[in-house]
């Protein structure tokens, strides 16, 4: 079995946009606020939004089940308040929920929370334990709520210390992944999330996070962004600062994922980091949608680099399954449960 760990509803029906620019513009004239209660989407709309985009490309790639989370750009939790953030949580949640009831084979529930710059973290407790409830198998945490600007305090401080907390009562793993840039200065998937990737590794090293909370899991997407290509520089600075090693300390607890784009560079992930701690995604359909020329294939056919890095048959089933069932127990659970 593949198991894609990184899936974004990118491809959601129109009603759903629509929805939030108006809540967005009802920020400044209420009278455009939309019906909270959300867009009204069909289950046929869904079925079309997906069987023509994400299911198909799974299929043509042999992908079997797709941990699906609400579009990360649209997370955008630097618009509007935290009442702005609840209410579009709820309905982003809600909707992956609804795909993940409709194809329970092919998608398993991933949550985003609403977060709020400045708010304090404990507020998203009531709705990671809503969608816990509705069967999430993992949720997104935005280190960085305000949009580029980096005005919170880094993951290791007490200020996430209620969200670890709650995170590791409920056994559930969180995928460290930032939303819109409203920075100019940072282009949000070029440069925004892969800033975010490795600053929030840095900020993991620098402190003594799992000390505190030793069953914490934490994925750094994108393949941890500059991490792997500077794994040399990274041990220096833990050496400088006293610390272990980096993959004695946080390799236990902290996991890449496969979301690189060319064979060069998940040749490198994968000759660097333990084989234990990455796993198989694609982030299809996301940030890069083309062919590349030079292969004929879209850049982000992720299976086609993993297979062709030349891994034993133990660490490939790791990487494309048994990674992603140990480190996601729902996920696990919700696989056994359907004789798989």
């Amino acid at each position: 079995m593949i198991i894609d760990v990184h899936g974004h509803y990118t491809t959601a029906p129109d009603p759903l946009g629509r929805w939030r620019d108006a809540q967005v513009a009802g920020l400044a004239d209420p009278a455009r606020r939309p019906d909270p209660a959300g867009p009204v989407i069909s289950d046929d709309e869904i079925r079309e939004s997906l069987e023509t985009q994400q299911l198909r490309q799974m299929d043509e790639r042999g992908i079997d089940v797709t941990v699906f989370s609400p579009r990360a750009s649209f997370m955008a939790h630097h618009v509007g308040d935290y009442e702005t953030s609840s209410t579009w949580a709820r309905i982003c949640n809600d909707l992956c929920h609804r795909v993940a009831e409709l194809y329970p084979r092919r998608f398993a529930f991933g949550a985003m929370l609403p977060q709020s710059p400045g708010v304090d973290p404990a507020t998203v407790v009531s709705e990671l334990e809503r969608v816990v409830d509705l069967g999430a198998v993992a949720v997104n945490i935005n280190p960085d709520p305000s949009g580029g600007h980096w005005t919170s305090p880094p993951l290791t401080d007490r200020h996430w210390y209620p969200l670890w907390e709650k995170l590791v009562e409920l056994d559930v793993p969180a995928m460290v992944h930032v939303s819109t840039s409203c920075n100019p200065a940072f282009h949000t998937t070029g440069a925004h999330y892969l800033n975010a990737d490795t600053t929030a590794f840095m900020q993991l090293l620098q402190g003594d996070l799992f000390t505190d909370f030793p069953a914490l899991r934490l994925v750094i997407p994108h393949g941890g962004g500059a991490v792997p290509y500077h794994w040399g520089r990274f041990r220096g600075l833990a050496q400088a600062l006293g610390k272990p090693e980096p993959e004695e300390a946080l390799l236990g607890n902290v996991f890449f994922d496969t979301c690189v784009y060319h064979q060069p560079g998940i040749d490198l992930l994968l000759d660097v980091i333990p084989h234990s701690s990455v796993l198989f995604a694609s982030e299809m359909i996301g940030a890069v949608r083309g062919v590349d020329p030079r292969t004929g294939h879209h850049f982000d056919d992720t299976r086609r680099y993993v297979e062709n890095a030349g891994l034993s048959a133990e660490s490939l089933t790791a990487i494309q399954e048994g990674n992603a069932r140990r480190v996601y127990p729902s996920l696990d659970a919700r696989l056994a449960a359907q004789g798989r």
